[in-house]
């Protein structure tokens, strides 16, 4: 009988925490282990652990799930921030940094962290700096293998946190597609499963290394995750 891999998952309330959970049905390959400050709506047919607690007791809780990776989707917008630029930095940032180190004391070695096309510590743009600064201090832990995922626009089912302004970019991403080449080609608009299939194939792999994955590697990765195994 194999074992499965067992993957915990910060920021399972958010759209790809939600893709990953409905593509983690059925699987006998892997375990999720929702970790999460408040409870985490279920997809039909789920079979996983949430832990339930602050973000200062993640730790205990990644201590207790004993997982072999960590994906990490977590992330806020300014208006759930309240325009507050520091309360913005504190969760895309700190969060997640703390809870990568949580990790890393909890003896896991693998992660793999969702970012932003155009991740930059020095972009004019505050949020991709923020995401950029992120990524510099993830890279600086001792994991064995760190995957950073820098879709484009995310396309998915998310209709309460939308704002009306991406609810257009979404609409027309089609078109606006067409017209990103070269180096904006990253900034092209993606499906949210598509990334969840991303980051569980990586989360899967345990090749050292520290890796980025624009949309096109993203999608390759997506590909090679394997249909659901059911064991006999």
């Amino acid at each position: 009988m194999m074992t499965p891999v067992r993957i915990a998952l910060v920021g399972a309330t958010g759209l790809i925490g939600q893709e990953i959970l409905r593509l983690a049905v059925g699987r006998d390959d892997l375990r999720i282990v929702g970790i999460a400050r408040r409870e985490v709506p279920l997809p039909p047919g789920a079979r996983m652990e949430v832990f339930v607690a602050e973000p200062d007791k993640w730790g205990d809780a990644l201590a207790a799930a004993q997982p072999d990776a960590l994906i990490c989707s977590l992330g806020t917008t300014m208006a759930k921030a309240g325009g507050d630029k520091e309360a913005f930095r504190a969760v895309d940032r700190d969060l997640v940094i703390a809870t990568a180190e949580a990790a890393l004391a909890c003896g896991v070695r693998r992660m793999v962290a969702v970012s932003s096309a155009g991740a930059e510590a020095y972009s004019k743009n505050f949020y991709l700096q923020v995401k950029g600064e992120t990524e510099a201090k993830l890279s600086k832990l001792d994991f064995l293998r760190l995957d950073i995922l820098r879709p484009g626009l995310l396309r998915g089912q998310r209709d309460i946190d939308r704002r009306t302004g991406e609810r257009l970019a979404i609409m027309a991403s089609p078109i606006t597609d067409l017209f990103l080449h070269g180096r904006m080609r990253s900034f092209r608009s993606i499906p949210a499963n598509k990334v969840a299939a991303g980051a569980l194939a990586l989360a899967m792999r345990k090749t050292r290394g520290r890796y980025v994955h624009d949309n096109e590697g993203i999608y390759r990765a997506a590909n090679t995750l394997s249909v659901p195994v059911q064991a006999e």
